[in-house]
């Protein structure tokens, strides 16, 4: 059975977490802050998976791999915030079609970019570089953030957990192969869920973002669902809790309790989904609300099965 380890749990919200912050920024559309901020709250959660394992229950794989994880984060944070002169080119793409509508309507043309980068548009589409004039040395050239990097802490961190997972089993294949499809899973559940309330809010800063990027994270949550219930009923799992076979230590309200969670948390996604077709923009503020929901249930899903299952 998997146990209910933090230093396992820390990571698995940090390598999933990284791995839609890659899913979300791949196409260069949301503001440079928005990295910023994913990269560094799980470059710290990271940090608190090596701090917890290296005090309780070491796993050396887990623990270096960890670090790994910290190291990978703060290395596309860094390339990120050096790279940041040359902007997101598509955040630039959006604002220079949205001022060509306006232009078109009322007349009146906008000039200047966004992210306020001075960019060759020409150069950019062709190597994504931008050219700089900065005081006293003519033009220097800036490559855009490659969002490949942020899969590189997703890599290291995905064999901390194989080792977290196999040092949770109990020492038989059936169940090292349950405890690694319950660990992996549960990364990308949590990640997704995350990353997925954060985008909703990212929405308040930079409010031209296409509704499209929140409604693909939620469908991702919504696919990745059916796989988290299914590895969490895998024997011996909580079925074995609904049958009593697995005594949950409150005559089976906690198996109740997971199977609440599990439900409400798909019946959010529907309903976010369904509020992002709404045409306001308050929709947009109702999907995050919905989503703030969903991280409880998520969790739920996630923690409340292991606990049991674990103790």
């Amino acid at each position: 059975m998997l146990q209910l380890d933090a230093a396992t749990v820390l990571l698995q919200w940090a390598v999933g977490g990284m791995l839609f912050c890659w899913f979300t920024t791949r196409r260069r559309e949301v503001g440079l802050g928005y990295g910023w901020l994913l990269r560094g709250t799980y470059l710290l959660l990271a940090a608190g998976a090596v701090l917890l394992g290296l005090r309780f229950d070491t796993v050396p794989g887990r623990e270096i791999a960890g670090v790994g994880v910290v190291l990978g984060c703060g290395l596309a944070l860094g390339v990120s915030i050096v790279r940041r002169a040359a902007g997101v080119r598509g955040q630039r793409a959006e604002h220079d079609r949205r001022s060509e509508r306006v232009a078109a309507m009322t007349g009146i043309d906008r000039t200047g970019a966004a992210d306020g980068d001075d960019r060759d548009e020409a150069d950019d589409a062709v190597d994504g570089r931008a050219d700089l004039e900065t005081a006293g040395a003519g033009t220097v050239s800036v490559r855009e953030f490659p969002p490949a990097l942020d899969l590189v802490p997703v890599a290291i961190g995905s064999v901390g957990l194989v080792f977290a997972a196999v040092a949770a089993a109990d020492g038989s294949e059936a169940s090292v192969w349950v405890s690694l499809a319950r660990t992996l899973v549960g990364a990308a559940f949590l990640g997704a869920v995350t990353d997925a309330m954060l985008l909703g809010h990212w929405y308040l800063v930079q409010p031209g973002l296409p509704r499209r990027l929140l409604n693909e994270i939620v469908a991702a949550l919504g696919w990745i669902w059916p796989f988290q219930v299914a590895v969490m009923l895998l024997p011996p799992g909580m079925l074995s809790v609904f049958t009593g076979t697995i005594d949950d230590g409150w005559g089976g309200v906690l198996g109740w309790m997971w199977a609440a969670s599990a439900v409400t948390t798909i019946v959010l996604v529907f309903v976010t989904r369904a509020a992002l077709k709404e045409r306001q923009y308050s929709a947009v503020m109702a999907a995050t609300g919905l989503l703030y929901l969903a991280i409880l249930t998520a969790f739920g899903t996630d923690l409340v099965a292991r606990a049991v299952l674990g103790g």
